[in-house]
């Protein structure tokens, strides 16, 4: 049914930038939709959020350097990303709260992530 399908990520030098996508499909009433991350044994968390109406919100650890948009016509969602460090390394996940059909509860989710390796 409803699904999130993450582009974009790789293998960059620390001091780069990489460009995350992702699409959104059968998903109804999108609210909320966000970047979480996960490195090898951490917990998954925040990097940013972004409303409907474009407010944001982000980790202290990405402030000023990574940007979250959409385009809500497109049912896409981004994250640009500068200055990378090698704490950066992670996999990227998409987040989005919705609905897959109008009779169902809001829920969360989830893409499927994609790596993104900072070597410094």
């Amino acid at each position: 049914q409803g699904r999130l399908v993450e582009s974009g990520g790789g293998w960059v030098q620390a001091g780069g930038s990489l460009r995350l996508s992702c699409a959104a499909s059968n998903i109804l009433n999108i609210n909320n939709m966000g970047w979480y991350r996960q490195a090898p044994g951490k917990q998954r968390d925040l990097v940013a959020l972004i409303t409907p109406g474009g407010s944001t919100d982000y980790a202290d650890s990405v402030k000023g350097r990574f940007t979250i948009s959409r385009d809500n016509a497109k049912n896409m969602l981004y994250l640009q990303m500068n200055s990378l460090k090698s704490e950066d390394t992670a996999v990227y996940y998409c987040n989005a709260d919705g609905k897959n059909d109008p009779w169902g509860l809001s829920r969360d989710f989830w893409g499927q992530g994609t790596q993104v390796t900072v070597s410094s």
